[in-house]
């Protein structure tokens, strides 16, 4: 039977674990095709950009990358950061390049207690917990406003100048994502993450605007919590959270958080989506590129996994992203987990079980 959907994927693994997480994402998803019978299918082309390639090219991805990207149903990424580029160059030049060339406007971030893992929170034993940080992705505190100037001073005399740049197209756009996904949620509600106390510009320009974006959802519940009261939250109460939604740099800090209380940054998925489909939605893990076990086959791949099935719900294939999460939950419900999590299983084993789990 031939492939009535057959979807171009733009991999990307960049740098360090990257490379191996990426892989065994691929792999269960080819695993996934294997078994549809021709219904579905990936074209991969896989693209050396990140690290490597900027010590041999002076940057992180050719100048035409973006427009090599734009035809494809959408971007599987790895990790990108390595020691011998400056962190702020390999970011801006790679992954931050691609979600504003692309306008991935809605980062969205689940946060996923997994059975089988010990979790810090002591809540975690006796209380269901399941809820989703939405991130704005292209403006806020990382719109790379700004500059450095002045050096000519002398030591100690250089300006450096960051601007947060809040929009209320920006700021609306992603809350009413964050309301409109509520709404399929068992708990409908919306937490606002807003520091408005001390920065009275672009977080009041982004509390009202929350406010009258709320006035459009009667059905959904609301709240706006303080960041620093809401990072207590997401420790003392977070059973009382189902989506948060935050400016960029707020929600970076949040949602690495709610990953650590979950249990490792390996286990988290994310998705950079454009959600008007003008460009291709990017799909990565959390977590970074770990230079220090890179190479030596533990890393976790659940985060990339969990991001390949985010990448199926999105190409319209939610059916077969439930398979992948179940396998997920079979997989670490039988005590196979990585390093990071308290076991000893390598990434391969780790891979192999989640195929071997996926259900019929």
């Amino acid at each position: 039977m031939s492939n009535q959907h057959r979807f171009r994927i733009a991999a990307i693994p960049a740098d360090g674990v990257g490379r191996e997480v990426v892989a065994a994402g691929r792999d269960v998803l080819d695993a996934l095709e294997a078994r549809s019978g021709g219904r579905f299918g990936f074209h991969w082309e896989e693209f050396p950009w990140g690290s490597d390639y900027y010590a041999e090219h002076g940057v992180m991805m050719p100048d035409d990358g973006l427009e090599k990207l734009r035809n494809f149903d959408a971007i599987y990424f790895g990790a990108v950061g390595w020691p011998t580029v400056a962190d702020h160059i390999s970011l801006w030049g790679l992954r931050l390049r691609i979600c504003q060339g692309f306008d991935h406007w809605a980062n969205v971030r689940p946060v996923n207690f997994l059975p089988g893992i010990t979790s810090p929170l002591r809540k975690a034993d006796t209380v269901e917990l399941d809820w989703v940080v939405v991130r704005e992705n292209t403006e806020g505190e990382y719109a790379g406003l700004g500059g450095r100037n002045l050096s000519a001073r002398g030591a100690g005399g250089e300006v450096a100048v960051q601007s947060a740049l809040f929009t209320e197209v920006g700021c609306e756009r992603i809350m009413r994502f964050a309301f409109d996904l509520a709404r399929t949620r068992t708990r409908k509600k919306v937490a606002s993450v807003t520091k408005s106390n001390a920065q009275q510009y672009g977080m009041v320009l982004w509390d009202d605007t929350f406010r009258r974006v709320a006035a459009d959802y009667p059905d959904v519940e609301t709240e706006s919590v303080l960041v620093d009261a809401m990072a207590a939250k997401f420790v003392l109460h977070p059973e009382d959270l189902s989506v948060v939604v935050a400016s960029n740099l707020n929600a970076d800090i949040l949602s690495d958080l709610g990953s650590a209380l979950a249990g490792s940054l390996g286990l988290a998925p994310s998705a950079n989506l454009n959600p008007e489909r003008r460009y291709p939605s990017m799909f990565e893990p959390v977590h970074g590129s770990a230079p220090d076990i890179a190479g030596m086959g533990i890393c976790n791949p659940i985060g990339a996994i969990g991001s390949a099935a985010m990448m199926l719900t999105h190409l319209g294939l939610p059916d077969e992203a439930k398979k992948i999460n179940a396998a997920i939950e079979a997989t670490t419900a039988q005590g196979l987990l990585t390093r990071d999590i308290g076991g000893n299983a390598s990434t391969k084993a780790v891979t192999e079980a989640i195929i071997k789990n996926l259900p019929d």
